[in-house]
């Protein structure tokens, strides 16, 4: 069994199986964890991504061996996120939210900030089913939107692979309500791109009733149609302008100022993860913009905005850190194809193995030393655990 104490001995556990069942209350700020002994080893997430790597190598470039293989990847990921067993730093929150909303009805569920997450916890309660349901749920949402922007890609099996260490792994594997969030925005890129404003819009609004800071996205509605130019992109900046001090001014701002100014809170790993996305932006706008606006014009216009947001998070980032990661995943769908686009835009570069290999190499270390390294990792993700066949024996649920 993975074993965790603190020094204060914050961590009560509650015995009785050998499955991960825990209750515990933070009484000092440091904690320690030790391995004693395990039922999988630390190194699951990464000889994962390492088999993922390998299964994108050796798909080399035949298209229909890259679309088969991608769909089954896609399925196994889904199960992997959606039946996991306790597994995840978010998991307690929302089971306490499951809880609440046990007493309560449809219409209380309504009336709360992002009632649909709370609605869709009342309907499990409805149906009879336990807790982990709720995760099924949020990850159909997030990988039916991963897919459907990884499906119009050229190597969807690469967009897919580049979105475990970061964005599956920290979204519908913990913080669900926002993966729920995600998987909607996926299709507002693609109602955007497509510049069908009224879908683009609604998908927000519901996107935003799982998690609110998925609103920002609104500003963007002014250039859903028309052509992206500089002075309709500083035009619609302008027209923003009052979006923005109307957000500011609703309840959702201060609950997300609260959050993540107020409470001086910094977001672990946040500089790096950060630090990708920063570097994507700025890649894109020297050495693919020109290339791109020919080749990808319809992608063009979203693709080139998501890469000036990136770079927009310099300033942001000595405000707060944990707006700046908040925020930064729902740019990670764009940063992705950024990825993905890359062999068939540098086919002329020099080099081009270099551009296209780094971000397979910089994540793989990244996620190396995350998993390694982290304790907050050691403690939430650790053992991997599923009830896929079952729940374990003396389970809560």
């Amino acid at each position: 069994m993975y074993r965790r104490h603190s020094i204060s001995q914050a961590a009560n556990w509650s015995a009785g199986s050998d499955s991960f069942l825990c209750r515990w209350q933070l009484l000092g700020s440091c904690t320690q964890y030790t391995l004693n002994e395990f039922s999988c080893p630390t190194l699951i997430y990464v000889i994962l991504f390492l088999a993922m790597l390998g299964l994108r190598y050796s798909s080399g470039a035949a298209r229909n061996i890259n679309r088969l293989v991608y769909r089954w990847l896609l399925g196994g990921l889904f199960f992997f996120s959606a039946f996991r067993y306790e597994v995840g730093p978010d998991w307690l929150g929302y089971l306490n939210i499951f809880n609440i909303q046990r007493w309560q009805s449809y219409l209380d569920a309504s009336t709360r900030s992002e009632p649909g997450y709370w609605i869709l916890n009342e309907l499990i309660h409805e149906i009879g089913w336990p807790y982990p349901w709720v995760n099924v749920f949020s990850s159909l949402v997030f990988f039916a939107g991963l897919h459907a922007i990884a499906k119009r890609q050229p190597d969807p099996l690469g967009f897919l692979v580049l979105a475990f260490p970061i964005l599956i792994v920290n979204m519908p594997m913990s913080a669900v309500r926002q993966a729920m969030g995600i998987g909607m925005l996926c299709f507002a890129f693609i109602a955007f791109t497509d510049k069908k404003i009224a879908p683009f819009v609604i998908l927000i609004l519901i996107g935003g009733s799982f998690h609110n800071s998925i609103l920002v996205f609104l500003l963007l509605a002014p250039l859903v149609g028309g052509q992206y130019t500089r002075n309709r992109l500083i035009l619609s900046v302008l027209l923003a302008i009052p979006g923005v001090v109307a957000l500011a001014s609703t309840r959702s701002a201060e609950v997300m100022q609260s959050r993540y100014i107020e409470s001086n809170t910094e977001a672990a790993g946040a500089i790096f993860r950060v630090g990708v996305l920063l570097s994507t932006g700025l890649f894109f706008q020297l050495k693919l913009k020109d290339g791109w606006r020919r080749f990808y014009p319809e992608e063009f216009k979203l693709v080139s905005i998501g890469s000036l947001m990136m770079l927009a998070f310099v300033p942001i980032i000595f405000v707060s850190t944990v707006i700046v990661d908040r925020f930064g995943y729902y740019l990670i769908p764009i940063q992705l194809v950024i990825f993905t686009r890359m062999p068939f835009l540098l086919q002329e570069d020099r080099y081009r193995k270099l551009y296209c290999s780094a971000p397979y190499v910089g994540l793989l270390l990244m996620f190396t030393v995350w998993t390694q390294q982290s304790w907050i990792f050691q403690l939430r993700y650790l053992p991997y655990e599923t009830w896929l066949f079952g729940f374990p024996s003396g389970s809560r649920y």
